[in-house]
């Protein structure tokens, strides 16, 4: 019952937002994240001991000022990933500039598959939907399935609905190699926690845990990493800052070449934090152990 009950407020709250327009739609983000951190508080402990652990330097004001903009962000994604099924790839197009994305396209053409990492910011969805349209190459989105059914059949419709498809990531990296060793571009999103007992890297200053499974990718088939982000502008379009990491001068060993490389995209990912912490995704225990 949870599920169809969740579904239908999706549903719903995807034709009230398709209904009123993009822009008006976006105005709403506002009055949603004031409700739900204020009146009725969701994940906001977590978000201010993430950001504390992350600024230390930042005075309490200030931590609780930038935890209310992440809400207002983040308000903004939902809102337009509830409207992306009324976007015409033209649309989709204009939303997202991506000054080099020929450095995808060069890479692509190496034939050897190519690794596009992304992270919960800005607006992620519009990563792979808007590049891969400009460029015209279709991209194997690598999606963990949600637990709600019936909003994870929605979510995958709506990434599909242009040039892309969608692989489930399951319980095995195996549907990725697949992907690359067909000399695909393969998107997914590299900021997630990662098991406990699993590789640990330098994240804001701490051992934080994260997935191995780009790195070792990577190593295994040669495919080279681009990482692209999606920052928000003041008019609400998006530029899109790519970065090829660089996989030489590593250790040895197998597993420094794994932790060397994981550490080099995560460092990365902060950097481009620091700069636009308010367009991160704080609301998961990023340092739960």
């Amino acid at each position: 019952m949870r599920y169809f009950i969740e579904q239908a407020l999706f549903l719903v709250l995807s034709r009230f937002f398709r209904f009123f327009g993009i822009k008006t739609a976006r105005r709403l983000a506002a009055p949603m994240a004031y409700f739900f951190f204020y009146i009725l508080p969701v994940r906001k402990k977590t978000v201010l001991e993430n950001l504390a652990i992350a600024f230390p330097d930042k005075s309490s004001d200030e931590r609780y000022q930038l935890a209310f903009n992440c809400y207002k962000s983040f308000a903004v994604s939902l809102v337009e990933i509830l409207y992306m099924p009324s976007l015409t790839p033209e649309h989709m197009k204009k939303m997202v500039d991506c000054p080099n994305k020929e450095l995808i396209v060069k890479s692509y053409n190496e034939g050897k598959g190519v690794i596009l990492l992304s992270a919960h910011f800005g607006n992620w969805e519009y990563v792979a939907a808007s590049v891969s349209l400009q460029i015209g190459i279709p991209f194997s989105v690598i999606v963990k399935p949600q637990s709600n059914p019936y909003v994870n059949n929605w979510m995958n419709r709506v990434r599909t609905q242009y040039i892309n498809k969608v692989v489930p990531l399951g319980i095995s990296i195996r549907n990725v190699y697949k992907e690359l060793s067909s000399k695909n571009i393969v998107a997914m999103v590299a900021d997630q926690r990662g098991p406990a007992e699993g590789l640990r890297v330098k994240f804001f200053g701490r051992d934080s845990a994260v997935y191995s499974g780009p790195a070792m990718l990577a190593l295994k088939t040669s495919a080279p990493i681009i990482f692209g982000v999606a920052i928000r502008q003041a008019d609400y379009s998006y530029e899109i800052v790519l970065q090829k990491i660089d996989q030489s001068n590593l250790p040895d060993d197998e597993e420094g070449k794994v932790r060397g490389l994981s550490q080099r995209h995560i460092s990365f990912l902060e950097s481009i934090i620091r700069q636009h912490p308010e367009q991160w995704f704080w609301m998961h225990k990023r340092w739960k152990y």
